[in-house]
């Protein structure tokens, strides 16, 4: 399971680059073709790129654009390239198909150009099916893969909040209308009881006999 998720990843990445200043770091399963970039769009006019493989620093291909020379020396140094480096002619990169384990070293690309000239270093590891540090390599190059796509999406997803909590339209809170009404209270008339009655008090003679 473990093998798969990591072969999985390497086959959707197929080559993971980390760039330190003028030398990129660069770790493949062996089998797998790896792309030593210029960084150039466009070749142009009186260009002149030179392609290096140590530790003899032997030369294995060049390309120069005034006499339209793309040149390839794989049987250098001992025929290991044969067959399996590709020039492009548009950016001058360098591809190395089918690699194995002796293609692992320093290789060393010399760009002049007018206005300047650039020197990029790259240290390429190829790793066998049987390395015991293959998986560890893998492991964190996947991981690192990982990592990168969880923060593309991070800022995409902030970019996107972001733009919609500005288009989305502001509700302005509404002052509630509230009608008052002026309420006058009156004391109900009650009907004011009659006078009192005087009591009539009839006095009746009283007659003693003896």
């Amino acid at each position: 399971m473990f093998h798969s998720f990591v072969f999985c990843c390497l086959c959707f990445w197929r080559l993971v680059v980390f760039a330190d200043g003028a030398e990129k770091i660069i770790s493949e399963m062996e089998g797998h073709s790896v792309t030593l970039e210029s960084n150039l769009n466009e070749l142009q006019e009186h260009d002149l790129i030179t392609w290096r493989f140590e530790p003899l620093n032997t030369k294995i291909a060049e390309i120069d654009k005034d006499k339209n020379i793309f040149s390839i020396y794989d049987d250098v140094p001992d025929g290991r390239f044969r067959g399996r480096l590709k020039l492009d002619h548009q950016t001058g990169s360098l591809t190395i198909t089918h690699t194995n384990t002796t293609d692992s070293g320093l290789y060393h690309v010399t760009i002049s150009r007018t206005g300047g000239r650039t020197a990029i270093r790259f240290n390429v590891t190829v790793y066998g099916p049987s390395d015991p540090s293959a998986n560890l390599t893998a492991l964190i190059s996947a991981a690192a893969a990982a990592g990168f796509l969880l923060l593309i999406l991070a800022v995409v997803i902030f970019f996107i909040c972001r733009k919609h909590r500005k288009t989305e339209p502001q509700v302005e809170p509404r002052e509630e209308e509230v009608t008052y009404a002026d309420t006058t209270f009156h004391k109900r008339n009650e009907p004011q009881s009659s006078a009192k009655q005087e009591e009539d008090v009839v006095y009746a003679g009283v007659v003693t006999r003896r």
